[in-house]
């Protein structure tokens, strides 16, 4: 008896051994990268972040005003550059589909465009992050579509192929000129951006009317001007151009109250349009 006892605990022993001595696989909270969360997250949020204000929000979960301050900069600076890429597309499906630029100011966005172009050049020069001014490029270029539209329908044709070589050439200039002209150049952007709206609020007061504006680009201008302000205040020190875009976003706002006050009116006289730009 005594045998068959002590070759049970032997077995047991021996079994018990074995399982011990099996690898065991040590789960982890930490991923490869030293972090709480997968690389596929951690690693752009780094980036856009910084390692402070990364680990303290996500890894420690910390509220740190600045760091939340620049969580909210940094996601409302993509979204305004996502919002810039499309913001002007349906008031160029507008013109496209009515064949007419009825109501637009052809004044108005030559200067708008001009002033787009020295505030991407001047943010491109100084290597600023893309958040902070990437709308900015893709507007552009909305713009000059829609100033080429607006020389087609309303003008002779052939002056929408000058329209295009004259916007090239402005931003050879800009890419060419020295830092002291540029810095010039960018404060005077700012009333020429602002500048930029008066043709087109007085064109809507004078026809009662918003003639073929998009609604959805008025909305959004307002609404990114708005965005654009915050995070001017959030990343950059440059009160200059804090100050632009808290004026475009009044101006900005000026618009969508015509667009609510004018909904739906038709235009005093056609003639007006032009007599207004």
């Amino acid at each position: 008896m005594d045998y068959n006892r002590i070759s049970t605990l032997f077995v047991v022993a021996f079994c018990m051994h074995q399982c011990y001595a099996l690898p065991v696989q040590v789960t982890s909270d930490i991923s490869e990268n030293g972090y709480r969360w997968p690389a596929l997250f951690s690693t752009p949020m780094v980036k856009l972040l910084g390692d402070a204000c990364y680990e303290s929000l996500f890894e420690e979960f910390n509220m740190d005003v600045p760091c939340f301050k620049l969580l909210i900069s940094k996601g409302l600076g993509i979204g305004i550059v996502v919002g810039g890429a499309i913001v002007k597309i349906p008031q160029i499906i507008t013109i496209l589909k009515h064949r007419s630029a009825q109501g637009l100011s052809l004044t108005s966005f030559l200067l708008e465009t001009c002033a787009y172009q020295i505030v991407m050049v001047y943010n491109m020069r100084l290597h600023n992050p893309f958040s902070t001014y990437g709308e900015v490029l893709f507007m552009t270029l909305q713009n000059i579509i829609i100033c080429v539209l607006i020389v087609w329908y309303t003008k002779e044709k052939y002056l929408s192929g000058i329209t295009c070589a004259g916007f090239f050439g402005i931003f050879v200039i800009l890419i060419i000129v020295p830092s002291w002209c540029m810095a010039l150049l960018y404060a005077a952007q700012i009333p020429i951006g602002l500048a930029s709206k008066i043709p087109q609020i007085r064109a809507n007061y004078l026809n009662q009317s918003t003639g073929q504006l998009s609604v959805f680009a008025i909305l959004n201008y307002f609404a990114g001007t708005t965005a654009r302000a915050f995070t001017t205040w959030t990343e950059l020190d440059d009160p200059i151009m804090l100050g632009g875009n808290l004026l475009a976003s009044v101006l900005n706002g000026i618009l969508v109250l015509q667009l609510i006050i004018y909904w739906k009116k038709q235009p005093l006289d056609n003639s007006v349009w032009t007599k207004a730009d």
